[in-house]
């Protein structure tokens, strides 16, 4: 059956796993996706739920890119949310809750489509190595499985050890084992590991919950979708989720239990998601609050089970149950699962270069937790970007990197090689410096044009993408050259309680006032029929409108941007003797000689290397 060598051999079927065969299998690489259980294929091992903050961002990235991540996400909706509304347009970012089974579905369908993927059910335990080369796996069946790339996405499976409360047992997710032999497999060969934790909520049964004592939150009243593509629509139905709040009868409970709780007694050791932390971690930093909120969110359309997010926890499930109990509209709940808390191996990614291939092995990839990332999001970006460069590299091409002013997607892979992460690494917009460019609504704008260079977007998505662009250009032009109608402006200030004005002006001076937007616009006729024959929609006047509005930012982010890449054209030899540089301070030969930075933009994220030792490698290039 494995006589003919793959091209992409991907270990793991969780998001990081799928991205990667997809865009190989895309590209024309012949790729085998190889996993413990194919039934559970993108598997939502904790909440049933996609993007969220700068998270929204990096799925409308990977379907920019022409990855699944959106189409799926869009395809099991069952609600949908634009957060951050009432800030600027750089911290809006959408999130939908998903039907966990359906999500799992579409994602496996949508692979079985894709020319050149094929799958296989087994553990694989060890690599195939040749002159420090990755060519190929071995299962825990003995079979030899042969391939030119091969790219690890193996989530919380390395060793994975499961805690709820003084029990534990070895598992990479409840109910289904863990994956071993590959971690001491990788070390031999002389990669780090580390240890990482992380944990889940229980699960409990919708019709035993009092939803009248919660507070509802429905979607969107207009929803949206994230693909840009025309392969899905809005939702035009949606399921509410609902908020309820701890209180301290509950936190009195939890704190009875600590003595038994493994994150307090020792059997925990390693280091969990400092943002997303468990209830008993809450109760005992923020020991001042007396409720935390709970967002009560339905597992799908037609499933009574609901994910309690905000009560991820480890303790004893006696005690997670008379706890659970004392919150609001839980008082007579049952439970479909406890929660639990997981530990499994990660390798720290300073060991990757910025393709995500390893430094030690060639033609080996790291993609997703197996780098200390928690969140689909951020596992799926990273597999579409391994699976991206796991083909280029068999084919002797050159890899493809986007930069911090590029995508989040840019940010997130330099921190990981760049900073290294002890704790699991999460997406935020704080992290990006340049997230007034790196919006969820012009992500196609950013990077589809990229994409399809390498072959992977389509040529209709291309096409779309420049009708686009071509419609908000022409917008802001006519907005910035156009006069408004002095009557039927001073009507709209005057119901802003604002000053009227005595003499007509652009209309992006009027639209660039803080307190107007374009939905003010609609009594102006000549705008309107304008947009009407140039078939404009909202979403081309909300770009239109971000642009004029934001202007400022805009250009100063861009000129930013610029000054980066001057450094990010200046490059590093690969054998350059750092140790030769007199004039570098210790911290930074350490640094850079561990780090191998591939340009001075690099090199100068690298934390501990200050601006001094980049004037020393300009001057030593002769710059």
């Amino acid at each position: 059956m494995f006589d003919t060598q793959y091209d992409v051999i991907v270990v793991g079927a969780g998001h990081a796993g799928c991205e990667a065969a997809a865009a190989a299998a895309n590209l024309g690489s012949k790729t085998l996706l190889i996993t413990m259980n194919l039934q559970n294929v993108a598997q939502m091992s904790c909440n049933p739920a996609m993007g969220g903050i700068a998270k929204g961002q990096i799925v409308r990235e990977i379907d920019a890119l022409g990855g699944y991540s959106g189409i799926v996400s869009d395809r099991s909706a069952i609600q949908y949310k634009m957060l951050n509304q009432s800030k600027g347009p750089a911290m809006w970012s959408p999130r939908v809750q998903s039907d966990r089974s359906l999500f799992s579905l579409e994602w496996r369908s949508m692979l079985e489509q894709t020319q050149f993927v094929d799958f296989y059910q087994d553990m694989v335990v060890d690599l195939i190595v040749k002159e420090h080369q990755a060519v190929g796996v071995v299962t825990s069946l003995g079979s030899k499985i042969y391939g030119k790339a091969v790219v690890l996405t193996n989530g919380t499976f390395l060793n994975g050890l499961i805690h709820i409360g003084e029990k534990n047992f070895g598992g990479g997710r409840a109910g289904e084992k863990a994956a071993t032999g590959l971690t001491s497999a990788l070390q031999k060969l002389g990669f780090i590991a580390g240890r990482m934790k992380t944990g889940t909520p229980p699960r409990v049964d919708g019709r035993s919950l009092d939803f009248s004592k919660m507070t509802e939150q429905p979607g969107d009243v207009n929803p949206s979708k994230f693909s840009f593509s025309d392969n899905t629509e809005p939702l035009t139905k949606q399921r509410s989720c609902y908020i309820t709040h701890t209180n301290l009868e509950v936190h009195d409970i939890l704190r009875d239990g600590f003595d038994r709780s493994p994150m307090f007694n020792g059997a925990i050791q390693s280091t969990g998601p400092r943002y997303c932390p468990s209830i008993e971690d809450k109760i005992n930093r923020f020991a001042d609050k007396s409720q935390h909120q709970i967002f009560v969110e339905p597992e799908g359309w037609n499933t009574v089970e609901v994910y309690v997010n905000g009560f991820s926890t480890s303790l004893p499930d006696d005690i997670q149950y008379e706890a659970l109990r004392r919150v609001k509209g839980f008082e007579t709940v049952k439970f479909f699962r406890p929660g639990y808390a997981i530990e499994y191996d990660y390798f720290p990614p300073t060991q990757l270069f910025h393709s995500l291939e390893t430094k030690l092995i060639q033609n080996l990839f790291f993609a997703g937790q197996i780098n200390g990332t928690t969140g689909y999001e951020e596992a799926g970006a990273q597999g579409i970007m391994a699976g991206i460069n796991a083909h280029l590299k068999h084919m002797e091409q050159t890899p493809f990197i986007l930069g911090r002013e590029e995508a989040y997607i840019g940010v997130l892979i330099d921190d990981l090689i760049l900073k290294g992460t002890e704790e699991p690494y999460r997406m935020f917009t704080s992290r990006a410096e340049y997230r007034t460019l790196l919006r969820q609504d012009n992500a196609d704008e950013r990077l589809t044009a990229r994409s399809h260079k390498l072959g992977l977007a389509s040529d209709d998505r291309l096409k779309k993408v420049e009708e686009k662009t071509k419609k908000r250009i022409s917008l802001v032009n006519y907005l910035r050259k156009e006069s408004y109608p002095l009557d039927a402006t001073n009507t709209l200030l005057i119901q802003k309680e604002a000053i009227p004005v005595t003499q007509t002006d652009k209309y992006a001076k009027l639209l660039a006032r803080p307190n107007i937007t374009r939905k003010d616009f609609k009594t102006f006729e000549l705008l309107n029929s304008f947009m009407l024959e140039n078939q404009m929609d909202d979403t081309i006047f909300e770009q239109a409108e971000i642009e004029v509005k934001y202007a400022g930012y805009i250009e100063k982010e861009k000129r930013n941007a610029d000054k980066l890449k001057r450094l990010e054209n200046i490059n590093i030899p690969k054998n350059f003797d750092f140790d030769a540089l007199a004039s570098l301070s210790y911290e930074a030969k350490e640094k850079l000689n561990k780090l191998r930075p591939a340009t001075l933009a690099q090199a100068s994220r690298i934390s501990g290397i200050n601006p001094s030792d980049i004037s020393v490698l300009l001057v030593s290039m002769g710059r």
